[in-house]
């Protein structure tokens, strides 16, 4: 399957400063396969080692970290040869082999003509849990998420509706022709999500049972990875706040409330918790800003935030909303359509690269989303329906007077002015191209 992490992967690879490569990425999100892609596309030879799989490929990095030894023995077990240039590397679950972490320094001084790649689904755990010295400068980084909704549209056989949207005038209204399929796509991926093996059963078979099956299947090893991962005494509090964040998104005011996670518990008891969920990718923290300045992240207060899933379908499946319940869009559905939609968008603008925050004024305002592009704030509203009248969005703009906003709803494609903000209301599963529009 097509994903849009193909064009950096083959940027590092030319790069005159490439460095061994940390890929990292919420556990089975696709990275494996990815690198696999990318071996046969671009290289003549693959060795690949999996430290889960094979623990015992550790006893290579315990003696020291001579790279050509290392390498060495790696042909002997695999009974193959290494060239720089033609044969790619793959260290993948490498949180299971920490000498070979601390190994990508001296690969990187002694042997940078290899191309070597590295992968952790829960590498910021492990390092955090053993006190791992982490080669700090000496990697090059890429993060790989769940499949964004573009890529879900390409999975099902319509790339033409992507190039066609690629370059989209914001005058021209969508018609019917275009816009009905990526409307019907759209309740799809908020079903499916995009967890490969998810979007493949999909993609196979649309029924939406077996999606629900390999769902579940997901959310189980997730759960399986509290046990077997985190600290002890850390374990039963993970678990409630990974039950709660659904409950939580579905509220009006969706601020993460740490007393909503069990009734007693504060900030202080919870954090540690919250941050290991965050650093194993499973949730994605978005702070408040009150006052937006640039830098965003100087501004952010880390004590006030909202708590997103990494994927829209695994919320979908946590919270057991039913495939019907989107596809026919019932009225029971209209509080938590919100939540999903705004998900979605955390989702959708994450995987291009985009760091997030929320504005909030006092009880009065809040405003969904920010972000830092080309010197300026860039806000976004996010509706779920077509009602796209949002004071919040105005006062922002009033207040702060941003060159560029977005509003995102199920409403047709338009540009207008909102106080002194060009203002772009974009349909919702144009999401992944809003930077084509706020970069204008």
């Amino acid at each position: 399957m097509y994903r849009d992490i193909m064009i950096d992967l083959k940027k590092w690879k030319d790069s005159n400063r490439r460095k061994p490569l940390l890929l990292t990425g919420v556990r089975q999100c696709g990275k494996t396969y990815i690198v696999g892609e990318f071996a046969k596309e671009c290289f003549e030879h693959y060795v690949y080692l999996n430290f889960e799989e094979t623990s015992s490929l550790s006893s290579i990095f315990e003696y020291d970290y001579d790279v050509k030894r290392i390498v060495a023995e790696i042909e002997s077990y695999f009974k193959t040869r290494i060239v720089p240039g033609k044969t790619l590397v793959f260290f993948d679950e490498i949180q299971e082999c920490p000498r070979a972490i601390t190994a990508l320094k001296y690969f990187c001084e002694n042997m940078r003509e290899l191309h070597l790649v590295c992968a952790g689904s829960l590498l910021g755990v492990a390092i955090k849990k053993e006190n791992i010295s982490f080669p700090v400068g000496k990697v090059n980084r890429l993060q790989l998420y769940p499949m964004s909704f573009k890529e879900f549209v390409i999975a099902n056989d319509r790339k033409d509706l992507i190039d066609i949207f690629d370059n989209w005038p914001e005058d021209r209204p969508i018609p019917e022709l275009y816009s009905i399929p990526m409307k019907k796509m759209l309740k799809e991926y908020y079903i499916v999500g995009g967890m490969p093996e998810a979007v493949a059963t999909w993609i196979n078979s649309h029924d939406a049972a077996e999606v629900d099956d390999v769902q579940n299947e997901i959310l189980k090893d997730y759960s399986d990875d509290f046990s077997k991962h985190a600290p002890s005494n850390e374990v039963t509090k993970i678990r409630w706040i990974w039950d709660s964040v659904p409950v939580q998104l579905s509220k009006d005011n969706n601020k993460f409330v740490f007393s909503h996670v069990k009734e007693g518990k504060r900030f202080a008891d919870l954090e540690d918790a919250l941050e290991w969920l965050s650093e194993a990718g499973l949730v994605i923290k978005t702070e408040l800003v009150e006052k937006p300045e640039i830098p965003l992240s100087g501004f952010s207060d880390k004590t006030t935030f909202k708590v997103y899933m990494s994927d829209v379908g695994l919320l979908r499946a946590k919270s057991r909303v039913s495939p019907e319940t989107i596809m026919e869009e019932s009225v029971l559905f209209d509080r938590f359509k919100g939540a999903f939609a705004e998900n979605y968008v955390l989702n959708e603008l994450k995987a291009t690269g985009k760091e997030l925050y929320y504005w909030r004024s006092g009880n009065t305002a809040e405003l969904d989303f920010m972000y830092e592009e080309n010197g300026n704030i860039v806000p976004v509203e996010v509706k779920s329906a077509d009602n796209t009248q949002a004071k919040s969005y105005k006062q922002f703009c009033k207040s702060f007077e941003p060159k560029n906003g977005i509003k995102l709803s199920s409403k047709n494609i338009a540009g207008n002015v909102c106080e002194k903000t060009m203002t772009h209301s974009i349909p919702l599963y144009l999401c992944w191209n809003v930077s084509h529009y706020t970069k204008q």
